[in-house]
């Protein structure tokens, strides 16, 4: 068996075997988004890179469905319209890339949800910022000890890795947990057997 192979499963392994200490900080996430929905309110998400594709995979799930037809879920990706990127960017700056879309989307009773694995990205670091000024609650998803990011959120979940990928795979499959949690909280729809058709 190739060495990157087998290296690559301990990696995952060790961060699934120290994944439990950190789950109460993952429900609390979840709680929160649940709330959020329960209230009225709506999802905002972000991140760059991989993490870009994190944000938008939970919003497509919400906006359509995770395991079975329910009633939408609002849920806006600040990391996926280019023009809105490309236009900030290029005249304010990339770290106000998603602090000026929560600025103009974001309201008293929503939620922003940032996924990163280092908690470093000064972007991220800015939307939190517009977001408490706006009265918009805020999650983090993050890793390697959390970052500059670290307690500054009203929820956060701190994946017990240093490894980047090793965050990223976990954060999908948190993610995904946090679907059918509140999938199950609004609307009754409990998980279905192995093999359930779903995309």
């Amino acid at each position: 068996m190739h060495d990157i192979l087998q290296r690559e499963h301990a990696t995952l392994a060790q961060t699934v075997t120290q994944l439990p200490a950190s789950l109460e900080q993952l429900e609390r996430c979840i709680d929160l988004i649940a709330l959020t929905f329960e209230q009225g309110g709506k999802l905002l998400a972000a991140g760059n890179g991989g993490s870009a594709c994190d944000a938008l995979h939970l919003c497509e799930e919400l906006v359509g469905r995770y395991r079975d037809n329910r009633k939408a879920l609002g849920a806006v990706c600040l990391s996926s319209d280019a023009t809105t990127l490309t236009c900030v960017g290029n005249d304010f700056g990339f770290d106000a890339v998603f602090a000026r879309q929560v600025e103009a989307l974001g309201r008293p009773g929503d939620v922003l949800v940032l996924f990163t694995s280092s908690g470093n990205s000064a972007n991220l670091l800015c939307a939190l910022r517009a977001a408490k000024a706006g009265g918009v609650k805020t999650i983090v998803f993050s890793g390697r000890g959390g970052g500059k990011l670290a307690g500054l959120p009203d929820a956060e979940w701190i994946v017990p890795s240093n490894h980047g990928a090793r965050v990223q795979e976990m954060h999908t499959w948190g993610l995904h947990v946090a679907l059918e949690m509140v999938e199950e909280r609004l609307f009754s729809v409990r998980a279905q057997p192995p093999g359930h058709p779903q995309a």
